[in-house]
């Protein structure tokens, strides 16, 4: 029998601090930045005049924003192929029984826990081409020191492993535990049939982690759109010329460092939307290669 509530307010009453909290929160920030987005900052962000929908003119016209978002898009491909793909390997590895397991899994998951701004310091002083370690085994071994900071591709590509590296140990953690709780007895099944290992991981397993692949892709989107902008911060600020300036720190930029906070609020409502779109997309297109086992 349902539980019964002694009136019909009775249960929003309960829910009256969640509400609270989202209001506050989410819903009053949200149209916080829509309305500022109307708006043109002057003096130093001491004036604010209402300028309509100028600010967003101003976007889709820009060449900087349009190569800015095409770089975001090219850079959040880059991440989640990589991180994903590595990482799934990586669990497979983990899932082996081999002694001192533990030890590796909490290993592996380890680089999850930093915070981008130290990962970034990390990657920094690795990729340094003056002191670095990776520099030191480059020259040591074919006798080339890459210059990772003023080269726009190598500053490019470096950023990318950092943000790679940085993401696997989440992925690690989920593709593991689905790995454990594939049934066993349908992967007995393959192998009794003839499949070998590399059919059994794709006819069989693969399908099987498909939920948590789909959740991974969501959550690695967000990721790479996001939560990279520590990452950007530490090493490169966006450069050399623009390389590695993606949508997150082109709005930090506009925002705080030359005070355009109606022209950022309008690229913070672009890229919300943005990124919703490409969810709706993944979402509606994911859903039907998604397999989901009936108990």
């Amino acid at each position: 029998m349902g539980t019964k509530f002694p009136g019909k307010l009775y249960p929003l009453l309960l829910l009256l601090p969640t509400f609270v909290v989202i209001a506050l929160f989410i819903y009053y920030p949200m149209y916080q930045t829509i309305n500022m987005s109307l708006y043109k900052s002057l003096f130093m962000g001491l004036r604010q005049i209402y300028v309509g929908i100028e600010n967003y003119i101003e976007l889709f016209s820009s060449t900087a924003y349009r190569q800015s978002l095409v770089r975001s898009f090219t850079f959040a491909g880059c991440v989640v192929a990589l991180s994903m793909t590595i990482s799934f390997l990586m669990a497979i590895l983990a899932n082996q029984k081999v002694r001192f397991g533990r030890l590796y899994r909490t290993a592996l998951i380890w680089p999850y826990a930093l915070s981008p701004a130290v990962a970034g310091s990390i990657f920094l002083f690795i990729f340094n081409p003056s002191v670095g370690v990776l520099n030191y085994l480059l020259q040591t071994t074919f006798g080339i020191r890459p210059d990772w900071i003023s080269n726009s591709t190598l500053a490019f590509t470096m950023v990318v492993i950092a943000a790679v590296w940085k993401q696997l140990g989440y992925n690690i953690v989920f593709f593991l535990a689905a790995l454990q709780n594939v049934p066993g007895d349908i992967v007995e099944a393959a192998d009794i049939d003839g499949a070998n290992a590399i059919q059994r991981y794709w006819k069989v397993i693969i399908p099987l982690l498909s939920p948590t692949s789909f959740f991974l892709l969501t959550m690695n989107l967000i990721y790479a759109f996001f939560d990279t902008f520590g990452l950007v911060d530490v090493m490169t600020r966006g450069g050399p010329v623009d390389a590695t300036n993606t949508l997150i720190y082109n709005l930090y930029r506009d925002a705080f460092q030359y005070s355009r906070t109606g022209f950022a609020a309008a690229q913070s409502i672009m890229l919300f939307g943005i990124v919703t779109i490409v969810m709706i997309v993944q979402l509606r297109l994911g859903n039907r290669t998604v397999y989901y086992q009936n108990d």
